[in-house]
């Protein structure tokens, strides 16, 4: 579905918690946007832009603030022709198709169009517009694009199904499946699940799958984080459910704090270094200590602020995994800025924790 969003109100473009929090909701419902719009309050343009959206989309979602949706309310009904009645307690078009409160859905012109009020510290209404694409994700694990076009890609034209790929990391490739007229995306991801055993997890949110199949088998997971910074917590505790997989997390950033709260030695801190590992070893087994978790992830890295140095340069990254059966230290060599560097050290975490626990998750 082509869909176009539009903020009006100076809100959207300052308050950015605000702003990603409607993406957020927006992401579960429909894909990405074609294009995304932004007028202040006082923009004298308003009507000129709405009129022109209104002859170019095929949907449209207009999020606006309780200061300009009558105003928002009496353009479009001058564009389409209208006059606003009273629905509820607010002003609205009288065309509308659907509406409750502080939502409402019209079409012009074959254009679907949902005007949302929101603003600061508002649970976002419900978004009215129907999605009306069928697709799926899924993540490939230990594969390439190459190799997974060659594969599925014939098998697309079978089912009658599009693809587009992106790598996230190596080893980690997103697939999302699109139906056509007449696809099957069910019969696609069962056959390419047969192609790729134990390598394909279909699931919009890998944590929200990672979350669902530790509690279905009665796992829980703790983390040691130093360069991260708490990143690899924040990814798992964002969603619903995680209190039931995850007892915590020790950011140790410091050296002390790596020696107080997880017992690792000054000796092996000062002979290996904080980024090494055999230090992130020695975290796994700190956390262990203090919690009852079935999985441990620690990380220690260096990411940026140009404390590198010849033998451990910027986005040198150690991740510790440990399990009942297992204790693995992993060396990544990454590049980009911090907060790349950061993002990219958990994706590698969660993708090797995924991989060595197949019979969990897969």
């Amino acid at each position: 579905m082509r869909l176009q969003l539009v903020f009006i109100g100076n809100k959207f473009i300052l308050n950015r918690p605000l702003r990603e929090y409607i993406f957020r909701q927006v992401e579960q419902s429909y894909e990405l946007p074609q294009s995304t719009l932004f007028l202040k309050d006082s923009d004298n343009t308003l009507f000129l832009q709405i009129e022109r959206l209104f002859s170019e989309s095929q949907n449209i979602i207009i999020f606006t603030t309780s200061r300009n949706f009558s105003t928002l309310g009496k353009v479009i009904s001058t564009i389409t022709e209208d006059n606003q009645v009273l629905l509820g307690e607010q002003l609205m078009p009288s065309k509308v198709i659907e509406h409750e409160s502080r939502s409402y859905l019209l079409e012009h012109n074959d254009v679907m169009i949902n005007v949302v009020q929101v603003d600061e510290m508002q649970k976002l209404p419900r978004l009215l517009l129907k999605s009306e694409d069928l697709s799926g994700v899924l993540h490939i694990f230990d594969e390439d694009e190459a190799n997974i076009s060659e594969m599925l890609i014939p098998l697309s034209l079978t089912y009658e199904v599009s693809l587009e790929f992106a790598t996230i990391v190596e080893g980690w490739v997103l697939l999302r499946v699109e139906s056509k007229k007449y696809g099957n995306i069910a019969k696609f991801v069962s056959f390419a699940k047969s192609l790729l055993p134990k390598k394909i997890i279909a699931a919009e949110s890998i944590y929200d799958h990672m979350i669902d199949r530790l509690e279905a088998n009665g796992k829980k997971i703790s983390f040691a984080e130093s360069c991260t910074g708490g990143l690899l917590s924040y990814h798992i505790t964002k969603n619903n459910g995680s209190s039931k997989i995850f007892d915590g997390s020790l950011v140790t950033y410091s050296n002390t704090l790596k020696e107080n709260w997880l017992g690792v030695s000054g000796e092996l801190l000062a002979s290996k270094g904080a980024v090494s590992a055999e230090v992130v070893a020695s975290m796994s087994d700190g956390v262990r200590g203090v919690s009852s978790a079935d999985y441990v992830i620690a990380v220690s890295g260096v990411a940026g602020d140009g404390s590198g140095s010849k033998e451990k340069p910027v986005g040198t990254v150690f991740v510790g995994l440990r399990g009942k059966e297992y204790n693995i230290e992993l060396k990544l060599n990454l590049k980009g800025d911090r907060n790349y560097i950061q993002e990219q050290s958990v994706l590698f975490a969660i993708k090797t924790f995924l991989v060595i626990n197949q019979e969990i998750f897969f």
